[in-house]
């Protein structure tokens, strides 16, 4: 496995703090691993342009340095969906360019770490969406679940939708984001005998949430197999 596609039920669920988790996880077993953010809103200027603190946060907890192009290939400004923040910008999002940004990072480390932006069905175009990239990257999906209530019912769709589309579901993340979720324990139980994929971690509400501090609720296991 080149790389993991790190989705997620929503927006907001913790997508960057698990991906950068797991770069740091990665990095303490001693595997060259590099993140990635194909497409970022709500992007501010920067050394190189727009730029996205999500992505700076990848860069940051990644093994290896690439240029912030091969990271976000997309930097949009505006902090709305990216199809209307593409269309505003005068941006046509391919997934040619993103595949190429994908393969330039491959070659420098052996993992590739790709955070997707939304929730997976997001579009990215009149014909394109966020679901689409994992199959023109040729990597399984690891689904970060945002602990709060109607996660249930937003985790089995998304969970659906993911094999439907013939993509391999490599594993799910429970993040606490709401830590005065009612029965959180029981609807982590139902998320695990449900979801027929490995639960890879359930990451408490963390004050700082460093990736290396979130390493330690993660498990990689499943991925390196």
């Amino acid at each position: 496995m080149s790389g993991i596609f790190v989705a997620g039920t929503d927006t907001g669920v913790g997508k960057t703090e698990v991906a950068t988790g797991f770069l740091a996880a990665l990095k303490a077993r001693g595997i060259t691993a590099v993140g990635m953010k194909p497409i970022a809103c709500g992007c501010v200027p920067g050394d190189d342009g727009l730029q996205c603190d999500d992505a700076i946060k990848l860069m940051a907890a990644s093994g290896v340095d690439a240029p912030y192009g091969e990271v976000n290939p997309y930097a949009l400004a505006d902090p709305i969906a990216p199809h209307i923040a593409a269309g505003l910008a005068g941006v046509d999002i391919r997934l040619g360019r993103i595949r190429d940004a994908y393969q330039a990072l491959s070659q420098r480390a052996e993992r590739v770490v790709v955070e997707g932006v939304g929730g997976w069905r997001v579009p990215l175009g009149p014909a394109l969406a966020l679901s689409d990239l994992p199959s023109a990257l040729g990597v399984p999906v690891v689904l970060v679940v945002g602990l709060r209530l109607g996660c249930l019912n937003h985790s089995l769709l998304t969970a659906e939708s993911i094999r439907a589309r013939g993509v391999r579901l490599a594993g799910w993340v429970a993040n606490e984001v709401d830590p005065d979720m009612r029965a959180k324990d029981e609807n982590i139980a139902t998320l695990a005998a449900l979801i027929d994929a490995p639960t890879l971690g359930v990451v408490p509400r963390l004050d700082l949430p460093k990736p290396e501090v979130v390493a330690e609720y993660l498990n990689l296991e499943p991925l390196l197999r």
